[in-house]
């Protein structure tokens, strides 16, 4: 389930709760959800990327991940030429970055629009506003990609059932969990399972 702790709108940015191969799907999906929430680092080469990055994907086992660009630089990795990991290119990404990470973080839980307000520290009109300004998704429309994304890589990788992954992903109701996958993904979650499922050894 997703972790409990809170960011507080100061500027520390609250680690995203990912596993290891979560974090290596976004890296294969050149995913800009993740960007600046951590970073790929490469053994071989000594240099650490976005997860958005498109230069050529590194093997798995010569893969490290970091939360920050300062944690990456203290290991040795220098900044990716290609994807310019140390560059931000809005004013405003810090706040969206702290944004991004609380609803990956609290996908399981009932969040609205006022609880991300109040941990941003500005009104509901003011957040939404931003916030699409700079991603061209409402917090809600996030939310719900995040959960989707969750549930793909339960499908994927447990034997849990769709109904189980269906509340374990944050939806509600299996109507809604149906109706989200479908409309990101094309297809319904037991057509998704049967194409990606890893087997079980």
């Amino acid at each position: 389930m997703a972790i409990q702790s809170r960011w507080t709108g100061g500027s520390r940015l609250e680690k995203v709760s990912l596993s290891f191969e979560e974090m290596w799907e976004k890296i294969l999906a050149c995913d800009r959800t993740y960007d600046g929430l951590f970073f790929t680092a490469v053994k071989t080469t000594k240099i650490y990327c976005r997860p958005s990055c498109r230069s050529r994907k590194p093997k798995k086992i010569n893969v490290e991940f970091y939360f920050s660009k300062a944690e990456a630089e203290r290991k040795g990795y220098r900044a990716c030429k290609r994807c310019q990991p140390e560059v931000e290119h809005s004013p405003q990404v810090g706040l969206v970055r702290k944004v991004v990470a609380f609803l990956i973080n609290h996908y399981g839980e009932k969040v609205t629009l006022q609880d991300i307000a109040e941990d941003a520290g500005m009104s509901a009109f003011y957040l939404e506003r931003l916030f699409k300004e700079e991603t061209s998704e409402t917090p809600r429309e996030y939310l719900e990609k995040v959960r989707v994304d969750k549930a793909a890589h339960l499908l994927a990788h447990s034997g849990l059932t769709n109904l189980e992954i269906c509340f374990e992903a944050g939806f509600h109701s299996p109507s809604s969990f149906y109706k989200s996958f479908r409309k990101l993904n094309g297809c319904t979650p037991s057509e998704y399972r049967k194409r990606k499922q890893v087997p079980q050894e």
